[in-house]
C-alpha cells in the first residue's frame, strides 16, 4: 500500500498526464483532494445522468467528498467486524453474539476461564494492538462506540471523556480483565490475530472481512464454527467499524478524462461489481448488490457486512492524516503496554496534533 502511494504520488507531483485513473486507499483521498491532484466527479456526474442512489451515501460523504465536490466512488469497502466461535457461545448457552461491550467482557472471561483448563493458550477476545495504522482503526472503533471520535471539521476531539473511557476499557482489557493477551501491544496485527483465532485461540477476534474464507476454508480449525458480527458498543450508543477499502479517481493531470470516467462508470457498475464480488470476494462498493440473491447464494455473509457498513466511520480526510496517525499510534500503543494513562496519552495526541493542524492551516 505504501509503496503503490508513493508510485502515485512522484507521478502526480510531477503533473504526469499517466495514470488517468487509479485506485486509492480511503485514507489517501483528503490529501490527494487537497493537493488538487484528483479531477471532480461533478460535471461528469450532470452530463451523464449518473445516480449515486445504489451507494452507501454514509461513505460518500464521509471519504468521497472533499470540500463539497465528490472526487472518488468506492470499488471496494472494507470494515472492522467481529468473529466469534458460534459452538462455544452454544456450549455455554449463549444463543446471539454480544451486542455491547460489557456482555463480550461477561462472556469471554466465563468462556475464556474454562476452555483454559484444557488450553492455556486460549484468549476471549483478540485485536489489534501494535504499534501500526491498524491500532489507529481498532482505538476510533472503541472511542466511536462510545460516543467519542477523533476530529470533526476542524475541531480536535480526542481529548475527551469518552474517548479515555474507551481507551481505559482497551487497556484493562489486557490488565484488568485479562481477556486479551500481553503481546496485544506488542505484535498483533491482522494476521497474529487471524492465526490465533484459526488455531482455535480465541472467543473473539476483531479483523477485517477478508478472514472470513480463510477461517472457512478446508484445513482451518474453526471451519464451521465461525460466526460474523457488528462490533460491539458502549451501553447506549451504536456499533462501529472503521472504514477501509479501495476508491477509483481520475487524475486532473490526465489528458483521457471523459475515457476514464467511462472506466469509472464501468468498474463502479453493476454487472462488474457483481462479478467482483463473485470472482475475487470482494466487498461492492454498491449497496444494491448486498441484496442481490445470487451473490448471497456464494458470499451469504455479506447480508451481515451490509448493516456493518452502514455503520461505518471514517478515520479523518485531512491532508496529514499520516502525521496524525503517527502520533496517535505512539500513545495509544504506550498507554496499552501500562506507560501512560489514558488521559495523559489523549492529552499528549491532542496537544500534537494540534500543533500539526495549526502548521497546516498556516500554510
Amino acid at each position: 500500500s505504501d509503496q503503490r502511494r508513493q508510485g502515485l504520488v512522484i507521478s502526480l507531483e510531477a503533473r504526469q498526464p499517466d495514470p488517468d485513473l487509479f485506485l486509492m486507499d480511503v485514507i489517501w483521498i483528503g490529501q490527494f483532494a487537497h493537493s488538487e491532484w484528483l479531477e471532480s466527479f461533478d460535471s461528469y456526474i450532470k452530463d451523464s445522468n449518473f445516480s449515486l442512489e445504489p451507494f452507501f451515501e454514509r461513505i460518500l460523504r464521509l471519504v468521497d467528498r472533499y470540500d463539497n465536490q465528490l472526487f472518488a466512488l468506492p470499488v471496494y469497502i472494507d470494515g472492522g467486524v467481529l468473529y466469534y466461535r458460534t459452538d462455544l457461545l452454544k456450549r455455554f448457552g449463549y444463543e446471539n453474539p454480544p451486542v455491547t461491550w460489557q456482555q463480550l467482557l461477561v462472556m469471554a472471561e466465563r468462556i475464556q476461564t474454562e476452555i483454559r483448563k484444557g488450553n492455556p493458550a486460549f484468549n476471549g477476545f483478540v485485536w489489534q494492538g501494535a504499534q501500526y495504522e491498524g491500532l489507529v482503526c481498532n482505538f476510533l472503533e472503541f472511542a466511536s462506540s462510545h460516543g467519542g471520535g477523533l476530529i470533526s471539521g476542524k475541531e480536535l476531539l480526542l481529548n475527551s471523556d469518552r474517548n479515555t473511557d474507551a481507551l481505559q476499557f482497551m487497556h484493562d482489557l489486557i490488565h484488568r480483565y485479562r481477556i486479551s493477551p500481553q503481546n496485544i501491544y506488542t505484535e498483533m496485527k491482522e494476521e497474529e490475530v487471524r492465526r490465533s483465532f484459526q488455531r482455535g485461540n480465541a472467543l473473539f477476534e476483531r479483523n477485517w472481512p477478508y478472514a472470513w474464507s480463510l477461517h472457512q476454508s478446508d484445513n482451518s480449525p474453526v471451519q464451521g464454527k465461525t460466526g460474523i458480527a457488528p462490533l460491539p458498543h458502549f451501553e447506549g450508543y451504536e456499533t462501529a467499524s472503521t472504514l477501509g477499502g479501495w476508491h477509483i479517481g481520475i487524475s486532473r493531470f490526465s489528458d483521457r478524462k471523459r475515457a476514464a470516467w467511462q472506466v469509472v462508470k464501468y468498474i463502479t457498475s453493476y454487472e462488474i461489481q457483481k462479478k467482483l464480488v463473485l470472482n475475487l470476494g470482494w466487498n461492492p462498493g454498491r449497496k444494491d448488490l448486498y441484496a442481490d440473491e445470487t451473490v448471497l447464494e456464494q458470499v451469504p455473509h455479506l447480508e451481515r457486512l451490509r448493516e456493518v457498513f452502514e455503520f461505518a466511520v471514517a478515520r479523518p480526510n485531512i491532508p496529514y492524516y499520516t502525521q496524525v496517525s503517527e502520533v496517535i499510534q505512539r500513545y495509544v500503543n504506550r498507554c496499552l503496554a501500562g506507560r501512560t494513562d489514558a488521559q495523559t496519552a489523549l492529552k499528549n495526541i491532542q496537544e500534537e496534533i494540534g500543533r500539526i493542524k495549526d502548521i497546516y492551516e498556516i500554510e
